[in-house]
């Protein structure tokens, strides 16, 4: 049995795609449609750069999709491999909404749209250089909660519950730089993110707001393929639930970590990973090292995919 994965935000780099563009012209077409859709050039960010405009919410959660899909799409039609077999579909963070297009409960240019309202509303919910986030590294879920609660003073929040020893942080960048150092002071190393906005915390309350009715708004489909919510850390089948959890999904954190353990227990045995980087399969890996972890970001890795 395996599974799909679809990569976040942080995964980007300039480049990324370009051996699927250049030699598919239907991902070529999936360029261009996404740069009427999204009303700007977002293939020549990709392809081009430069890196900080890459690197700016309101495109990076486009430009990210855009790989997967394209390479979803690719996988589709240049492979053996059944990939609406999969058991479940599962994405992290923006990465959720990839998963949603795939499985087609929404469609491409619903997805764009989605995403292009999204990163904006993200990147305003906090005026920029005031929040942010930080990696805390060597702590279990369990001792972090109760640092966070005896600094709860501070309004720090987790975001990312990633893998074990590794939850990302939000908050206001002030209250986090004190987190840091009483974190410092108790042995406990953290690393402070390229990030501009404090993502999946209460801070996103406003991002919320703008997002609740764009959401509501839109069309969804039953998927046919199970998606794990990032909220529940369960898997979906519903429309109108898997709205109402992605409306929760942007200030609440991505529980990635029981996401996986929860597929595995559920039989999955083998995870591929379609999109750009190796990210998720870093944290699978983490989280148990016995299952098969499968890459796709390049033609090699398509000519060369096999599962148990």
């Amino acid at each position: 049995m395996f599974s799909l994965l679809f990569p976040g935000q942080g995964s980007q780099i300039v480049g990324m795609g370009k051996e699927f563009y250049e030699n598919f012209d239907y991902v070529k077409e999936l360029f261009q449609n996404a740069d009427e859709i999204f009303n700007k050039k977002i293939s020549k960010i990709i392809l081009e750069g430069p890196e900080e405009l890459l690197n700016q919410t309101e495109n990076t959660q486009t430009a990210i999709f855009l790989i997967s899909f394209s390479i979803f799409k690719v996988l589709e039609k240049e492979t053996n491999l059944n990939i609406k077999n999969s058991q479940f579909y599962a994405g992290h963070s923006l990465g959720e909404y990839s998963a949603l297009c795939c499985a087609g409960s929404i469609n491409f240019e619903q997805t764009i749209d989605l995403l292009k309202n999204r990163g904006i509303a993200m990147q305003n919910a906090v005026p920029k250089g005031e929040g942010g986030m930080i990696a805390v590294l060597g702590i279990e879920i369990n001792k972090l909660n109760e640092i966070l609660n005896e600094y709860s003073k501070f309004e720090c929040f987790v975001a990312n519950d990633n893998s074990p020893g590794q939850i990302v942080i939000s908050g206001k960048l002030n209250a986090l730089e004190l987190f840091e150092k009483n974190l410092k002071k108790k042995n406990i190393k953290a690393i402070k993110l390229p990030v501009s906005a404090p993502f999946h915390c209460p801070l996103m309350k406003n991002a919320t707001q703008e997002m609740k009715n764009k959401i509501l708004d839109t069309d969804f489909k039953d998927p046919l393929v199970p998606i794990i919510s990032n909220v529940t850390a369960s898997p979906q089948n519903k429309s109108e639930e898997i709205k109402k959890l992605l409306i929760k999904q942007i200030e609440n954190p991505v529980r990635w970590r029981e996401s996986i353990i929860n597929m595995i227990n559920n039989g999955v045995k083998n995870f591929i990973e379609i999109g750009p980087g190796k990210v998720l399969s870093g944290l699978v890996k983490r989280i148990d090292r016995n299952v098969k972890l499968i890459q796709v970001n390049n033609l090699i890795d398509v000519k060369n995919i096999t599962y148990d």
